[in-house]
C-alpha cells in the first residue's frame, strides 16, 4: 500500500516547492495593500507540503488510512509518545546548545526567530490556540503524514526499517532549511534529524502514525510555550557545551525508555472498544 520507493524523494521536493506558494501569493497581497496574517499563511504552506504525497496515493488508488498508518493505539502508548516528544525536544535542545558553541548561528538566522516569536506572542486565550495550531498542530500532523506516513513506509522495502528511518529524517532535515537574509541557515539541520530519527523509530516500533503526531505535536507546544509564551530568548542565551551535552544525552536516554514502553496498534475487540 506503500508509494513506489521512487516517487518519495519527487513528492518531498514537491511539497517543498508547495509550501512557498502561500508566502509569494502574500507578498502579492503586500504589495496591494492586502495584509495576510501570519498564523493562516504558516498553516496553509503545512497543507500544501502534504498535497502531492496524498494525490500520489489516491491516483495510485491507495487506501490512505492504512497506507499512512492510521491506526488505533493504546493510552499507554499515547503517554509513551507524548513522553517520546519532550524527551526528543530536551535532546534536540542540547544538540543544538553543544551545535552553536561550534558553529554559532548568524545573526541574520537569530532575527528572523525573533521576529517569528514575536509576531506568534498571544494577546488571549484564543490567540493562544490559534498560535498552538500554527505552529505545533499543523506542522506535526502534515510533517508526520509526508515523512513518517508516506516516505518512511515507501523506503521500507529498499532500505529496511532502520535505512526507511534514517533517510526519511534526512529528507525531513530538509525541509527545515531556512533562507536568512538571502544566505542559506542550516542550523537547524541536524536536530531535525535527531527528531526525525527518534519519531521514525517510534513509527516502527507503534506500526501507527499516531505517536509520532502526537509525539511532534507535544515537541513543538513545549518549544511555543518556553520561548512565545514566557517570553525567554533561547536564542540569546551564552551556549554552553555542558548543559548542552547533558540535555543530548539524558534526552536521548528517555527518549529510549519511552519507545521501550510504546506497543504495536491495537487489533480485534480491542480496537473496537477503543473506537467505542
Amino acid at each position: 500500500m506503500a508509494l513506489p520507493a521512487a516517487l518519495a524523494p519527487v513528492v518531498v521536493v514537491l511539497g517543498m516547492m508547495a509550501m512557498g506558494l502561500p508566502v509569494a501569493l502574500a507578498a502579492v497581497a503586500a504589495r496591494r495593500g492586502q495584509a495576510v496574517g501570519l498564523r493562516p499563511l504558516l498553516m496553509a504552506s503545512e497543507l500544501l507540503l502534504i498535497v502531492p504525497a496524498l494525490l500520489a496515493l489516491l491516483l495510485l488508488r491507495r487506501p490512505l488510512a492504512a497506507s499512512l498508518g492510521l491506526r488505533p493505539v493504546d493510552r499507554g502508548t499515547l503517554v509513551a509518545a507524548s513522553c517520546a516528544g519532550a524527551a526528543l525536544w530536551a535532546a534536540s535542545l542540547g544538540l543544538l546548545e553543544v551545535q552553536s558553541v561550534v558553529w554559532p548561528p548568524s545573526e541574520a538566522f537569530l532575527e528572523t526567530f525573533r521576529q517569528l516569536h514575536k509576531a506568534l506572542r498571544p494577546r488571549d486565550a484564543m490567540d493562544a490556540a490559534l498560535s498552538v495550531a500554527a505552529i505545533a498542530a499543523f506542522p506535526a500532523a502534515c510533517e508526520e503524514i509526508l515523512f513518517r506516513g508516506v516516505v518512511l513506509p515507501s523506503l521500507a522495502r529498499p532500505l529496511g526499517a532502520i535505512g526507511a528511518v534514517l533517510a526519511s529524517a534526512l529528507m525531513f532535515g530538509l525541509i527545515h532549511l531556512d533562507v536568512a537574509g538571502d544566505v542559506p541557515a542550516f542550523t537547524r539541520i541536524p536536530f531535525a534529524i535527531l527528531v526525525g530519527v527518534g519519531l521514525g523509530l517510534l513509527r516502527v516500533r507503534t506500526g501507527s502514525l499516531v505517536p509520532p503526531i502526537l509525539g511532534h505535536a507535544v515537541l513543538n507546544t513545549i518549544t511555543f510555550s518556553t520561548v512565545v509564551v514566557t517570553g525567554v530568548d533561547l536564542e540569546a542565551e551564552t551556549p554552553d557545551a555542558a548543559l548542552g551535552a547533558a540535555l543530548l544525552l539524558g534526552g536521548s536516554v528517555l527518549t529510549a525508555i519511552a519507545l521501550r514502553h510504546a506497543r504495536p496498534p491495537l487489533t480485534g475487540p480491542e480496537a473496537a472498544r477503543l473506537a467505542g
